[in-house]
């Protein structure tokens, strides 16, 4: 019964891959323009299903999405001057990536900056706790110390 197993897990896990949701309308007949808008819809984020590319999302924006992409290749844009549109239409959040200057640095920046500030603060804690002073054991009272002699006797 063990032999089952293998390819029923193995199954399920290839069951559980992401479906593309291009239509075949959708596919260009030049294989170098569809596999150039593929790689551009990895980058571009569904901006109904949030984390999602465009290829992978069956929301009917990302449907347009697609298609916006695709007509700009054949209306000859190059890579980078569909994503410009494309962003120049949507705003920034629409790229999975976003980039790395402008308001977004604050983004980029903050994470690391935190962890910095973090470690700063524990290393400088760590250190007045190895100067400070160590406290003693205040000595047994002589009622404790009776007390502790008769608990130690039984």
């Amino acid at each position: 019964m063990r032999w089952i197993s293998a390819p029923v897990l193995a199954l399920m896990l290839l069951s559980a891959a992401p479906a593309l949701s291009v239509q075949p309308d959708e596919i260009l007949a030049d294989p170098s323009l569809e596999a150039r808008a593929r790689g551009i819809s990895a980058g571009l984020r569904c901006l109904v299903c949030r984390n999602e590319n465009i290829d992978e999302s069956n929301a009917g924006l990302a449907r347009d999405l697609r298609l916006l992409v695709r007509e700009r290749l054949v209306a000859g844009d190059s890579d980078e001057a569909v994503v410009a549109y494309v962003v120049d239409r949507y705003g920034e959040y629409v790229l999975l990536n976003p980039t790395k200057r402008g308001a977004n640095l604050i983004l980029w920046v903050a994470g690391p900056a935190a962890l910095l500030a973090g470690l700063g603060g524990a290393a400088l804690y760590l250190r007045s706790r190895r100067n400070a002073p160590e406290a003693g054991a205040a000595p047994l009272s002589d009622e404790e110390a009776k007390r502790l002699a008769e608990i130690l006797k039984s």
